[in-house]
């Protein structure tokens, strides 16, 4: 590690999602990396602090200002919870420190489904109110976001889509399963199980290219044509006004730990594509996003 400051007591990363949540795993996964590979020598624990897509966490993060030893996992809800009108504090109070990766969402049918791949999804997609989606997690979430593109390109109104909104993407798999919903949009990794034993297929994915393992032939939108390529982004973001030398431990921490073996191997099993980015570059990332979320947020008409 460099030289100059370093944690002199334990360290708390924040997670804003229960356990097995969209924080939590790559929370749990990440503290795992970086006491393996000896990029930490104090204690550091979990914390989740569930709600409001991860506003809760994110609100806890900002009472502790000044202080690197709290250091929480974000994600886009960190911007679009302002945008939705769930929260008003302002992301950019935050320090980020950096950028891990990208989860996208795979768009699925039962095994037996009539929706034979990519191109019917659309066909039925011109009429929205004719299609039943489950997803999770919330309205105006990245998923939901995607499932717009979609509408667009097939030449509907997003916000005449046909919605069962979850808590939980397996929740919204049961629902595929049971015949309640004709297609669901979901993380990737989430409807892994099914896909491995033949009950469900995947018709597309919003990724930027195709996944390996069990998505191997499943075609990206990109490569058909359709503009959608979106997904949710998780890095670790700290409190206001750590100082420079604080800001460059925890990126050299947390570009090491993403180098690892161990982390490129947690990515593979995940599903998850590598977005490495630094601290100045995360926050540039977290600019574009702003522009780029609230456009989308305004097509379904949730902007508040």
């Amino acid at each position: 590690m460099t030289a100059g400051w370093h944690p002199q007591h334990d360290i708390e990363l924040v997670a804003g999602t229960p356990a097995g949540g969209g924080q939590d795993r790559p929370a749990r996964a990440l503290l795992q990396v970086l006491a393996a590979e000896g990029l930490i020598d104090v204690p550091a624990r979990l914390v989740n602090i569930p709600g409001r897509g991860g506003g809760n966490a994110w609100d806890h993060l900002a009472r502790h200002p000044g202080n690197p030893h709290v250091v929480a996992i974000n994600s886009p809800t960190l911007i679009t919870n302002r945008q939705l009108g769930v929260s008003d504090f302002d992301d950019r109070a935050l320090t980020p420190l950096a950028t891990l990766y990208t989860e996208y969402i795979a768009f699925l049918v039962r095994a037996d489904s009539a929706i034979a791949d990519a191109a019917g999804l659309l066909a039925g997609l011109r009429d929205p109110a004719a299609v039943t989606i489950a997803m999770a997690t919330a309205r105006g979430n990245i998923n939901h976001m995607a499932l717009a593109q979609l509408a667009r390109h097939a030449g509907a109104d997003p916000r005449a889509l046909q919605l069962h909104v979850f808590d939980s993407a397996r929740h919204a798999v049961a629902d595929l399963l049971d015949g309640k919903a004709e297609v669901a949009a979901i993380t990737v990794v989430s409807a892994a199980p099914e896909l491995a034993a033949g009950r469900l297929r995947a018709l597309a994915v919003s990724a930027p290219q195709r996944l390996g393992d069990l998505y191997a032939g499943t075609p990206a939108w990109k490569e058909l044509g359709v503009d959608c390529v979106i997904g949710t982004w998780r890095g670790v973001i700290g409190a206001a006004g750590l100082d420079a030398e604080q800001v460059v431990w925890w990126e050299n921490a947390l570009g090491r730990a993403a180098a690892s073996a161990a982390w490129q191997a947690e990515l593979r099993r995940q599903y998850w594509l590598d977005s490495w980015a630094g601290a100045a570059a995360s926050r540039d990332l977290l600019e574009r996003e702003r522009g780029t979320l609230a456009h989308l947020l305004s097509d379904l008409g949730l902007c508040a």
